[in-house]
């Protein structure tokens, strides 16, 4: 009865463990950027989204993520500003299927990706 009993709350544990808690017990850091396949509007909706909910001040002229001046570059870092901040769950990296987790680092240059 009590093996029944711990494998039932081992169970009952990792169904509550979010994607960052998995990708945490496998010490594995993560990003989030949109697809390659994502056209300009939805790179758009998703810079918009992402900056009015989250400091996108590193995008600016003269900052060190301004260049290139790419929608799809503007929108990975805005995407992996947001999912960043909100906690790195699968959830916030979604932008209605248009992103991408990924476990290469994104970063280049003097513009460090969270």
């Amino acid at each position: 009865m009590a093996k029944s009993a711990t494998l039932s709350f081992l169970l009952l544990f990792l169904s509550f463990l979010s994607g960052r808690d998995l990708l945490a017990v496998n010490a594995q850091k993560t990003w989030c950027i949109p697809k390659p396949s994502s056209d300009q509007a939805t790179l758009l909706a998703n810079i918009n989204f992402a900056c009015s909910q989250v400091d996108c001040r590193i995008m600016q002229k003269g900052c060190p993520c301004s260049y290139p001046d790419t929608l799809i570059n503007r929108a990975a870092i805005a995407m992996s500003l947001y999912y960043n901040s909100k906690g790195k769950n699968q959830w916030n990296c979604d932008f209605r299927g248009s992103g991408l987790i990924v476990i290469t680092d994104p970063s280049y240059g003097n513009c460090i990706y969270p």
